[in-house]
């Protein structure tokens, strides 16, 4: 199966994944993707420069597989109840 490396880049600033993920294919690592947004946007919220990052899928030869915006993931993140039960 293939490896992926899941690198932030915000702005001109890349924080590249050394180690990375095997996966069984490029939709897995778009769903992968998407799970570490929703966790930063849930943990760092309050950072406004999270909307402009973008997590750029790479396989092991350092092509880009897919780019996924953080501003995207908002669309596909559950509404949160309003009420606190």
């Amino acid at each position: 199966m293939p490896r992926y490396f899941f690198n932030t880049r915000i702005g001109e600033e890349l924080v590249s994944d050394t180690d990375g993920e095997v996966l069984r294919n490029p939709d897995r690592a778009w769903e992968v993707a998407r799970d570490m947004i929703k966790e930063l946007l849930r943990t760092e919220g309050g950072n406004a420069a999270l909307m402009t990052a973008v997590i750029e899928v790479t396989d092991e030869d350092g092509e880009v597989v897919l780019e996924f915006p953080f501003s995207e993931a908002i669309f596909t993140m559950p509404a949160q109840s309003m009420t606190r039960h």
